[in-house]
């Protein structure tokens, strides 16, 4: 294989606090990087006036820049970021209004995905710091809504919640039955190495791309993708892994013996292809 394809799948652009997506989509590409799955950010990173549909067409363009400017292959993840929420709560609005905004911005991601703009609805889900037991509750009933328009546009799910062990990907899956989402269209970004089906209950796990955590999963299967969840923000460089994290890891993980051409092809463009229905055409 002449080059070996890289996807990470869940990789942060910003201009306005950051590189931005050409200087970040050309390190990506110069290490060895084929694909980068784009989910827009919140709005405050934005603008204190950005409202959800404002962050999620900035995305799109951003994706659009990449994929005519340079060599990777960009897709959009477009949704409204839990902490949204709470940063409604914190104003004042009250929480059948703030969570009837929260409806409304995923409806909007909804109608981008049928519009063949976006290829997945996301960053969606839990806080990972605590909240109220009301406030939980309407983070649940926007993650069965959100699951429920991802099943009508049969699109995967990017789901940013607390730190997940086996209770938490159970809990996913029975939500995901409930309103007839394919499991393997639940994404957990950020996670940890739960590649077993008795671990992950059929949800899609996407791996912080720690070696640590990437050896980890490895020593049970190969049933994963990979990605950074980098921040693009240049007062925190790195955050939370770099750019070039997944195609220099996946080059060592082959140069090692860990894995094979052949799995890395799997892991990087079947796995991604069968989940979200794109071509990437290596």
């Amino acid at each position: 294989m002449e080059k070996i394809p890289s996807t990470d799948n869940h990789i942060h652009v910003d201009p306005i606090n950051g590189e931005g997506p050409l200087k970040v989509a050309n390190k990506f590409f110069r290490s060895g990087g084929t694909a980068m799955i784009i989910p827009n950010k919140p709005t405050w990173t934005v603008s204190l006036d950005c409202d959800f549909s404002e962050a999620m067409e900035l995305v799109i363009k951003y994706v659009d820049e990449i994929n005519q400017e340079t060599k990777v292959k960009a897709f959009a993840v477009v949704g409204v970021h839990p902490a949204e929420l709470s940063r409604l709560l914190k104003k004042g609005v009250n929480i059948f209004k703030a969570e009837k905004m929260m409806r409304e911005g995923l409806k909007t991601a909804q109608k981008l995905v049928l519009d063949d703009k976006a290829v997945a609805i996301g960053e969606i889900g839990r806080p990972h710091y605590p909240i109220s037991s009301e406030e939980f509750e309407a983070h649940n009933r926007l993650l069965l809504y959100v699951m429920g328009l991802a099943c009508e546009a049969d699109c995967p799910v990017q789901l940013h919640t607390e730190s997940a062990s086996e209770k938490q990907y159970k809990e996913f899956a029975e939500m995901a039955k409930k309103v007839g989402l394919k499991k393997e269209k639940v994404i957990k970004h950020f996670s940890g190495p739960l590649i077993l089906p008795e671990e992950n209950h059929g949800i899609t796990p996407s791996i912080i791309a720690s070696e640590e955590v990437i050896r980890e999963a490895l020593h049970k299967g190969r049933n994963f993708i990979m990605e950074t969840d980098y921040l693009d923000d240049l007062k925190r460089p790195g955050a939370v892994l770099g750019p070039k994290t997944v195609p220099r890891r996946t080059k060592k993980l082959i140069n090692s013996g860990l894995i094979t051409e052949k799995e890395a092809y799997y892991i990087h463009v079947k796995k991604i292809e069968q989940i979200y229905g794109i071509g990437l055409d290596f």
